[in-house]
């Protein structure tokens, strides 16, 4: 039996599993969109800006086809750790696609699109001082987990 379930920090269940928490799809996602060179990867923290979601990841790949490849990966990424992929618009032209993950939204963008839109000083991010938080988050997740 699957069940899927939203709480504050947990997004979904996987089968009999233990729930995928924020940190750790936070890092699979960044993770994905790094596996194929993804540039300039950001994630904004957005919890205290909106109750949508809770965290925004922006990357930039250099053609359509990347941008298709990375955000595609992302989605096979997510539902092979058992996670669910809400939607994703804007594939068929690639040059912003969006992935809906619950509590994480990912624009992967080229980079005219990402500098014409500048969705970091929108939401409040830092530029590029992007992925080591994602991932020192990650491993202290499973350091007090015991993992």
């Amino acid at each position: 039996m699957k069940l899927s379930l939203i709480f504050d920090t947990i997004i979904f269940t996987r089968n009999a599993e233990l729930p995928m928490k924020l940190p750790e799809l936070e890092k699979l996602v960044v993770d994905a969109l790094e596996d194929i060179k993804g540039r300039d990867v950001e994630v904004i923290d957005t919890c205290r800006l909106t109750s949508l979601f809770e965290r925004m990841v922006i990357a930039c790949g250099d053609s359509n086809r990347q941008v298709k490849s990375l955000a595609r990966n992302v989605q096979d990424k997510v539902r092979a750790a058992g996670g669910q992929v809400l939607s994703c618009e804007g594939e068929e032209v690639g040059e912003w696609v969006l992935v809906d993950l619950g509590d994480i939204i990912v624009h992967v963008m080229q980079p005219a699109v990402r500098s014409y839109y500048n969705l970091e000083e929108l939401w409040g991010g830092r530029g590029p001082l992007r992925i080591r938080r994602a991932r020192g988050e990650a491993m202290e997740a499973s350091v007090v987990n015991g993992g």
